[in-house]
């Protein structure tokens, strides 16, 4: 008699907890949402973020808070995100890099990707852009190779940090042209580019996002894109592979959760959001940044980004990107 009045009871509390998870998930958002960036204001990834937040704030009726934490190549970002409260409202717009590459590139995690995550939806994603400031010698990508071998570890190349996105479209750049440069790392795209532009580094590997503007505006100069074609956003820019054949670098960015979030506002964040990035005025604004709209289902997300971590294991390993 016993066992029953407790499986009655265990059985109530169940239902109990399920119906709470539902109403939650009905009424979600019904206060405001904080999307964490892990690097500072200016950068691809803040702008992808503010774009997309702009439109669930208007779908949603309620205000996002877009909190930039920079810092350790997303490491600082990834673990207040992975460390919040797994109720919808701390979200994660994660870079590639932070949740597949960090694990291999770090010795020491504050957090574990593939364990404190779980994938909502890619939101974009785009190449990236090799600027120089306008005055810059070199003229075009052939003439950059050329100087950066002729003087080996003159040249500096600044990046939103290390294991950053930017620095591994730029490890991939100078391997394909077998040159090298002294790295120096930021917390943030935005900051890298500000000291391009006043000349005290030479190259930055940015997310087009980032930099096109500056492009368009004649502030700096693009060598080349990281796509396999010129853009129709900057006909005038080349692409990487008609100097070195075959060479393309794609960067992106998604929302995550920590790990626990209840499925259904998994699934009402990856709906709304995938709605979203179908609206003109987003698909538009993502195009003028060279960026392409993505909305792809968690399990879709999901598997790629365990595809990029293997990848970037790979890559980690066999040029020795290591933090000590």
């Amino acid at each position: 008699m016993y066992k029953n009045i407790y499986l009655r009871i265990s059985l109530l509390v169940v239902a109990m907890l399920a119906g709470t998870a539902v109403v939650q998930a009905q009424s979600f958002p019904n206060r405001p949402v904080r999307i964490i960036v892990a690097f500072a204001p200016g950068g691809a990834n803040d702008i992808v973020t503010r774009v997309v937040a702009q439109k669930l704030t208007e779908m949603w009726g309620q205000s996002i808070v877009v909190d930039n934490r920079g810092g350790a190549g997303g490491n600082i970002g990834g673990d207040l995100a992975a460390k919040a409260n797994p109720d919808g409202y701390t979200l994660f717009m994660t870079s590639g890099s932070i949740i597949s590459a960090n694990q291999h590139m770090y010795r020491k995690m504050p957090f574990n990707p593939e364990k404190d995550f779980v994938a909502i939806t890619m939101v974009a994603s785009g190449p990236q852009i090799l600027v120089v400031n306008p005055s810059f010698a070199a003229k075009t990508l052939k003439d950059f190779i050329a100087m950066a071998k002729a003087k080996p570890k003159t040249i500096t190349m600044g990046t939103a940090g290390f294991g950053t996105q930017t620095h591994l479209a730029g490890e991939n750049f100078m391997h394909a042209a077998g040159m090298d440069a002294v790295h120096v790392p930021y917390k943030g795209e935005g900051p890298a580019l500000t000291d391009l532009l006043g000349g005290q580094i030479n190259f930055v590997p940015a997310n087009l996002a980032a930099a096109i503007g500056q492009v368009q505006q004649g502030k700096l100069r693009g060598l080349a894109v990281t796509s396999l074609q010129r853009l129709k956003q900057l006909p005038d820019v080349q692409a990487a592979a008609e100097t070195l054949p075959g060479f393309e670098n794609l960067g992106w960015f998604g929302l995550v959760t920590p790990t626990g979030t209840p499925k259904m506002i998994i699934d009402k964040v990856y709906a709304d959001t995938a709605k979203a990035l179908q609206a003109p005025d987003i698909r538009t604004r993502y195009e003028q940044l060279g960026m392409v709209p993505v909305g792809d289902t968690p399990g879709q997300f999901a598997k790629t980004i365990q595809e990029e971590t293997v990848r970037w294991g790979k890559i980690v390993l066999d040029r020795n990107l290591v933090v000590n």
